[in-house]
């Protein structure tokens, strides 16, 4: 649509100050008589565009010229208001940028505009602090100073150095090759190597970090979601893990999927139940997640695990059974 053109000519010029018609063509990916087509309308529409002669010439606004033609429509702007709304940037040491930004693009929007998207984003709540249970979701607390450095590392393409406190170990530093950075439920993970071996660290665990002056060892281009997922995938084939055959009532299966690392297997039995070959990160993890669905689960292998939760259901029986 040739008004949405018009606005995008616009931005162009104020981010960039001063085009010629040639740039502004391959900008829109129109022809140059059409750019000059499209700042006739715009001079006559009372924009003031003027033309820069000579060869370095080109058209720009007028200096300190400000307009209200930001580009976005009510729900592009709820969209954004929305997404500043979520936690997730918290991880990042983001928080406090991304808000005074959804500020500015509140400030930006034609009055109508501004009054419809700020008034429909106090009607939408993402991730609230606590659950229907009143169970309180933790936050991971990263302190600015730390994201910061890991945040200059990664967009400069420097090595870093992090005392790293990683579970069940004595904190130490290391020395790495930032690749880039993801968030999951709220928690934040370093991508990195470590001699040439890929290595990920949550955020939470880094307790200071230092960006060095000495280029990182990484590619120019990288696919953060398939890096992720292969990680994830060497995360659920190492360490410790169970596979567990497990019978769970279908209005539980979500709850059971949930905690897993992985689901190999799944059938449908003969009373309407699930049958499940699932991966546990070790024992411990597998026993509490089948304690968690009480009756509504039944693990059928490896018989150490149906031992330990028939103990477990036995201590308690025995608690509550005896006299007071």
């Amino acid at each position: 649509m040739r008004a949405d053109r018009l606005v995008s000519l616009v931005l162009l010029l104020r981010q960039h100050g001063q085009l010629s018609a040639t740039a502004l063509a391959r900008e829109l990916e129109v022809s140059t008589r059409t750019v000059l087509r499209d700042i006739e309308a715009l001079s006559a529409a009372g924009v003031p565009v003027y033309a820069e002669r000579g060869r370095h010439g080109g058209f720009a606004l007028l200096p300190g010229f400000r307009t209200e033609l930001t580009g976005l429509n009510p729900d592009e702007a709820l969209a954004l208001l929305v997404a500043g709304s979520r936690r997730g940037a918290q991880a990042f040491g983001l928080g406090s940028a991304l808000a005074s930004a959804m500020l500015k693009v509140v400030d930006a929007l034609p009055e109508s505009y501004r009054d419809t998207a700020a008034g429909a984003a106090e009607r939408l709540l993402i991730d609230p602090e606590t659950d229907l249970l009143s169970r309180r979701l933790v936050d991971e607390e990263v302190p600015d100073a730390i994201a910061a450095e890991v945040l200059r590392a990664v967009f400069a393409g420097h090595k870093l150095r992090i005392h790293y406190a990683a579970v069940e170990q004595a904190p130490e530093w290391r020395t790495v090759d930032p690749i880039g950075l993801v968030t999951v439920r709220d928690r934040g993970y370093l991508l990195a190597t470590r001699s040439g071996a890929d290595r990920t660290y949550r955020l939470s665990r880094i307790l200071a970090a230092e960006e060095l002056a000495e280029p990182a060892q990484r590619p120019d281009r990288v696919d953060l979601d398939r890096a992720w997922q292969e990680r994830s995938t060497q995360f659920r084939t190492g360490g410790d893990q169970v596979t567990v055959l497990v019978r769970v009532h279908p209005a539980r299966r979500e709850d059971l999927v949930g905690t897993a690392l992985a689901v190999l297997a799944e059938e449908s039995d003969a009373d309407g139940w699930l049958r499940l070959e699932v991966t546990f990160q070790d024992p411990r993890h597998a026993e509490w997640a089948l304690w968690q669905l009480s009756t509504n689960a039944e693990a059928l292998t490896p018989q150490w695990l149906r031992n330990s939760l028939r103990d477990r259901a036995a201590a308690i029986a025995t608690r509550y059974g005896a006299s007071s």
